[in-house]
């Protein structure tokens, strides 16, 4: 047993680094190793899952918000859509057989790699018009980018479509207890095209309230065990605070390369899983 939570521990600093670099949660690599590498139950998997998002919101958020990349304004504005989603998909996730919530975990994993694909020869976007709505909120803002040691001001696009993906966003990280930072991220690089470190940093601070929200109906159901949950969270609150500090040295493009492959490859994992081909 002790050797299995030092295992545990060990895929979980790595789990906080991946979700602090990508903004994805730690939930991106935990549930899959639970699940496939230690054979624990998709649900309960999910549970400890939803237990690192939080650890690695609390592991990054600080210093992304210290050095002003996390924009607080977006983050609190949307904030509002992915809770009521988070607490919808937590009801729903206790009435969803397990090869479901694998297929759905697989597809969702592999359609957000595929929007990245699009977009791995941009730095930064360009000639993004301020809507209006941005501009009444005042959403726009700037930040040092310490990889291209410049100062990146950015306008916000979208609004209401970012509002109602990151509905879905919350929706999905109750259900599947990954923190939906995926669907976050796509939400604010693709639909509201704001710079990718902004989207990753604020994705990361807005995971914790998402991952609270649904939490409590996770351990109401006692679906949270202690044995896994523990280790879990101390190893990707290490992790992200590593992860963290990678980030800010990495340019937009390498974090891009980095999300396609992990996401391909763990999406074809749990796809697989699902239909019950044994890995």
């Amino acid at each position: 047993m002790t050797s299995m939570m030092i295992e545990i521990f060990g895929i979980a600093i790595l789990a906080g680094i991946v979700g602090a670099v990508l903004g994805l949660g730690g939930g991106i690599v935990v549930t899959p190793a639970l699940t496939l590498l230690f054979g624990v139950d998709i649900k309960t998997a999910i549970g400890a899952s939803i237990i690192s998002v939080i650890a690695t919101s609390s592991g990054s958020a600080i210093a992304y918000i210290r050095d002003r990349i996390t924009n607080l304004r977006v983050g609190m504005f949307l904030e509002v859509a992915t809770t009521v989603g988070a607490i919808t998909g937590a009801f729903i996730g206790g009435l969803v057989a397990p090869n479901v919530l694998y297929m759905i975990f697989g597809l969702l994993l592999l359609y957000s790699a595929y929007a990245m694909v699009k977009k791995t020869k941009d730095e930064l976007p360009q000639e993004v018009k301020l809507d209006p709505l941005a501009e009444k909120l005042n959403l726009q803002g700037e930040y040092y980018d310490k990889a291209l040691q410049k100062t990146v001001k950015y306008n916000v696009d979208r609004v209401y479509g970012g509002f109602g993906v990151m509905y879905g966003a919350g929706v999905i990280s109750g259900l599947l207890g990954i923190g939906s930072g995926s669907f976050k991220v796509m939400a604010m690089d693709v639909f509201m095209k704001l710079p990718l470190k902004v989207s990753s940093a604020t994705s990361n601070f807005m995971m914790g309230v998402t991952g609270a929200a649904s939490a409590g109906v996770y351990l109401f159901r006692g679906d949270i065990n202690p044995f896994y949950a523990a280790p879990v969270a101390i190893g990707v609150l290490v992790g992200a605070t590593i992860g963290a500090r990678i980030m800010q040295r990495l340019k937009s493009k390498t974090i891009r390369k980095i999300f396609i492959p992990v996401m391909a490859y763990v999406a074809i994992q749990m796809i697989l899983q699902g239909v019950g081909i044994k890995i």
